[in-house]
């Protein structure tokens, strides 16, 4: 159990390192999980990455074990950036492969733009340059209040998976996780991305960057992924169907897969 030691409070990572000698390749990948996870989501990567990258993911501020704010605390778009990059130094990470999904994958970006020398390649799941509106973050307050956090859970589900994408103990495991989540936390975190718009800025982003989505999200449509596409230099999308909000969860074998030919590519052509 690692964590790295914040100024506002410590964040717990996991660090998976198991390549065979001779075989590692290269920089290593960060994963930033999203609202409602936590580090545990990206297990179902673990076994197409682990033999060649070391593995480090993260439970974000205000979640599992890490920090968790008193309600006074100012959350930022800044202060997350500035936690992923606390993780990767914690963990002796210099140069990365970074994944975020959902608000994760806002965070990436941002963070790409932030220091676009440590980012050595960019994948977002089922995350945007856009933000939340004030319309969600008040339906995701009435079902709080109304249900408590399960009653929120509950509602947020159906948006993440398919009746048909899970088994019945892995819905019940992500719901359980989804459960754990503070009100405060929930509603703070998505509140940092009401107004959030970083379209100006992504023609800066000149690391190659996956862009591995959903075809029936909720909250954000395969056209906002197209212009996202559109606006980066060097980008790549893939679309999955039969896919909701969880995507990374319902479709870790196909996402890693994705991931690991991407890696691979950009590698031989550096080769």
């Amino acid at each position: 159990m690692s964590f790295a030691v914040t100024a506002h409070g410590a964040l717990h990572y996991d660090v998976v390192d198991e390549a065979a000698p001779g075989q590692a390749g290269g920089d290593p990948i960060l994963f930033h999980h999203g609202i409602g996870s936590s580090a545990a989501l990206w297990a179902g990567w673990r076994p197409a990455l682990a033999d060649r990258y070391r593995l480090v993911a993260f439970d974000m501020r205000g979640c599992g074990r890490s920090h968790i704010p008193a309600a006074d605390f100012q959350w930022s778009l800044d202060r997350m950036v500035e936690d992923l990059f606390d993780v990767a130094d914690a963990a002796g990470l210099q140069r990365f492969h970074l994944v975020g999904e959902s608000i994760g994958g806002t965070v990436a970006l941002a963070a790409a733009l932030a220091r676009p020398a440590r980012i050595a390649t960019l994948t977002v799941s089922n995350g945007a340059h856009l933000g939340a509106s004030i319309q969600r973050v008040e339906a995701w307050r009435r079902q709080l209040d109304e249900g408590g956090v399960k009653g929120w859970s509950d509602a947020f589900m159906p948006d993440r998976f398919h009746d048909d994408a899970l088994s019945p103990s892995r819905r019940a495991w992500f719901a359980a996780e989804q459960e754990r989540w503070p009100r405060d936390s929930i509603l703070k975190a998505l509140g940092v991305l009401i107004g959030t718009d970083l379209t100006a800025r992504l023609g800066e982003i000149r690391c190659p960057t996956l862009l591995l989505h959903p075809d029936g999200s909720p909250f954000i449509p395969v056209p906002i992924m197209a212009e996202l596409h559109r606006l980066l230099p060097d980008a790549e999308l893939n679309v999955f169907g039969h896919a909701r909000h969880g995507l990374p969860f319902s479709h870790a074998v196909q996402c890693s897969a994705c991931l690991r030919n991407f890696l691979a590519r950009r590698d031989a052509r550096r080769g």
